[in-house]
């Protein structure tokens, strides 16, 4: 079992920048891929940026690639989402999901979440 707690999220500027962390607690953080996960209300849940177990690739949605940049510090039991030049189309619930090993794209492949934390841009 993989506990995930979010936090970071908040009201900021378009054109801001924010800083999610997500904390891992329970089964080995290190054999985990992590994703980043949005979903705004009336939309569908969708993915926005993962991370492989050793940190060694990454994968951002088009929407955001340029402008967002996961990482993680397995020493810390953590995974960072930094978000920059945000727009108002960034506003979202955003949720860190982890499954074991290898990188996914499709949230229906995670196994484990963390209860969201909000984001908004205001324009």
């Amino acid at each position: 079992q993989v506990q995930l707690v979010e936090s970071g999220g908040g009201l900021v500027q378009a054109g801001g920048s924010l800083r999610l962390s997500c904390a891992a607690s329970g089964r080995t953080f290190s054999t985990f891929a992590m994703g980043w996960f949005r979903q705004a209300p009336g939309k569908e849940r969708e993915f926005v940026s993962a991370i492989n177990w050793r940190g060694s690739t990454t994968n951002h949605a088009d929407s955001v690639k340029g402008r967002f940049t996961i990482s993680r510090d397995n020493a810390k039991n953590s995974v960072y989402l930094q978000m920059n030049s945000l727009k108002p189309e960034d506003t979202a619930v955003y949720y860190c999901a982890a499954r074991l090993l290898s990188l996914k794209l499709t949230a229906n492949e995670y196994d484990y979440w963390g209860q969201g934390t909000q984001v908004t841009v205001s324009s």
